[in-house]
């Protein structure tokens, strides 16, 4: 009998696109930190590292564009979610 691996590896841009880098940050700025990712001109992740940053949240647009990705993800999402529950 196999044991159900307990995780799965997923990439910075994947992470960064689903909206719950925006979503962790907006937590994180509470506390004066933040996850950074830097890219190159290609898109492609170089580097990932927590910060301390003097940012307090994020603009009206930032906002709206995060809310809507997160809702995003879960809607397409939400089936494995469950799942993952074993209900």
């Amino acid at each position: 009998m196999t044991e159900k691996s307990m995780t799965e590896r997923k990439t910075w841009k994947e992470f960064r696109e689903s909206g719950l880098l925006w979503f962790i940050n907006t937590t994180l700025h509470m506390f004066g930190w933040a996850m950074v990712i830097d890219v190159d001109e290609d898109g492609n992740t170089t580097e990932g590292y927590p910060a301390r940053c003097k940012f307090r949240g994020f603009d009206e647009k930032s906002t709206s564009k995060g809310y809507e990705k997160v809702t995003k993800y879960l809607q397409e999402n939400i089936s494995d979610l469950v799942k993952d529950l074993g209900k």
